[in-house]
């Protein structure tokens, strides 16, 4: 009977150990997918990386400058403040502890005339900064989502370019 008990014992003793082997595999697994998308892409350095070359492709870009009303707002805003504002823009809306404190989208933009056309090549050369930088497919198009829902803010209603 002894015998009988302890292998039952061990047998429970196994269950529970394995049972719990089981919850605690399936609540690291839950805190890698909940990590935020900010702490995906590696923080703050390689977010204001990536927004630094992405703001340096898309300043000089001659198609984007034959709109004069960008070429204009290039040369008036210095490259510099605009790293920072996106780069702060892109850590809260990935979820990082950044605040952005900005102006709007439509209050930067409007004045451009942005259209269609100028957005497909801004999102182009993105596309080739994330390449250039191997962000994951996942983040890749989770960040192209968070840039998607400002289109709407910056380009100009009607524009086909």
């Amino acid at each position: 009977m002894v015998g009988r008990k302890k292998e039952l014992l061990i047998a429970v003793v196994c269950a529970v150990a394995l049972a719990g082997a089981q919850v605690a595999f399936a609540q690291g697994y839950g805190k890698e997918a909940q990590k935020s998308l900010y702490d995906r892409l590696g923080g703050l350095a390689p977010i204001s990386v990536v927004v630094s070359d992405f703001i340096d492709a898309m300043v000089p870009d001659a198609e984007l400058n034959k709109n004069p009303d960008i070429d204009a707002a290039r040369k008036r805003v210095p490259a510099a403040y605009l790293k920072y504002h996106v780069t702060a823009m892109v850590c809260q809306a990935t979820g990082g502890p950044c605040v952005y404190q900005g102006r709007s989208m439509a209050e930067s933009h409007t004045h451009m005339h942005i259209t269609e056309k100028e957005w497909d090549r801004m999102v182009t050369i993105f596309k080739g900064v994330l390449v250039k930088h191997k962000v994951p497919e996942k983040e890749t198009g989770e960040l192209l989502e968070v840039l998607g829902s400002t289109k709407a803010d910056i380009v100009m209603k009607g524009s086909k370019g």
